[in-house]
């Protein structure tokens, strides 16, 4: 069976048009749709063992080691009850934690840093509107030297770009609105994009596939590639692999799909349509992802 990794998702604001049905005033809820879109849940739940919802403990295992997803409940001690609008603004633009420390990028900051400052807000909103838990963080388990905060300050200043998504004029409403939810906050290429030995993406192969994914799974290529990647697919299939999980022959999603779609059925119907309208359009990159 085709294997579909995670890959899309959010809600675009502001420069690129808010959601109807969420009023600005509505912060838990927006936040909580940003939250689903964006697959929170599935690295800081560890599912095992029925443990607290987004009380951490989720084991990601990467070429450089296990990392394992903290708890973002507001629990004061082993939380993020502490953490003021400012200091969450900055761990998802900058990847810093607020004694200043550096994040890991297996956190995904290098995609989260394009969302606004108010989507982030509501994502916040959202977090401590859930029950605390005081489930104490475990330590990742990486390898030296990649276990060493300070190596991430030269890191960032080589392949980090901070900042908030720019709509492209030259662009549609509906492409830049795709745009922001795939780049922005579902960091589709995270899991989509080819990495170096330094676990940096390559831009010139940006959602091309990826045989390293999450979970050891396949992440396919997703560029419109008729041979090797979605070229064939219609919008309609697009939205319907997204929103049910089924595939254009009739098969349909597995691994860790199964619980992308599972969020992106939850979404708009004008998210899921934007979003397809934006992977049609990039450019086609032949590469056909197999096994090890």
């Amino acid at each position: 069976m085709f294997k579909f990794v995670p890959i899309f998702a959010a809600l675009v604001i502001l420069t690129v048009g808010i959601e109807p049905a969420f009023a600005q005033s509505d912060a838990v809820k927006r936040g909580q749709y940003i939250f689903t879109a964006s697959g929170c849940a599935g690295c800081h739940t560890d599912t095992k063992g029925k443990q607290p919802f987004l009380a951490g403990g989720h084991a990601l295992k990467t070429p450089f080691g296990t990392y394992y997803g903290p708890n973002i409940t507001r629990d004061k001690t082993h939380g993020i009850g502490n953490w003021s609008d400012e200091d969450f603004i900055r761990a998802l633009r900058e990847g810093k934690a607020p004694d200043g420390s550096h994040y890991f990028p297996v956190f995904p900051y290098t995609s989260f840093t394009k969302m606004t400052d108010q989507d982030m807000k509501d994502l916040k909103a959202y977090l401590f509107s859930v029950p605390p838990s005081d489930k104490p963080n475990i330590p990742h388990d990486i390898d030296f030297p990649f276990n060493i905060r300070l190596t991430m300050i030269g890191w960032k200043l080589l392949f980090f770009d901070e900042g908030v998504f720019t709509p492209d004029p030259d662009k549609d409403k509906t492409w830049n609105r795709g745009a922001y939810l795939a780049e922005a906050m579902v960091h589709c290429g995270e899991c989509h994009t080819p990495r170096n030995i330094l676990g940096v993406t390559k831009s010139d192969m940006a959602y091309a596939g990826n045989k390293d994914g999450p979970k050891g799974d396949l992440a396919p290529n997703i560029t419109p590639d008729e041979e090797t990647g979605i070229g064939k697919w219609s919008h309609k299939a697009i939205v319907e692999v997204l929103q049910i999980g089924i595939l254009p022959d009739g098969d349909f999603v597995g691994g860790t799909m199964t619980e992308v779609t599972e969020n992106m059925g939850k979404l708009t119907e004008g998210d899921l349509k934007a979003i397809a309208s934006y992977f049609k359009a990039l450019p086609a990159i032949r590469n056909k992802v197999t096994g090890k």
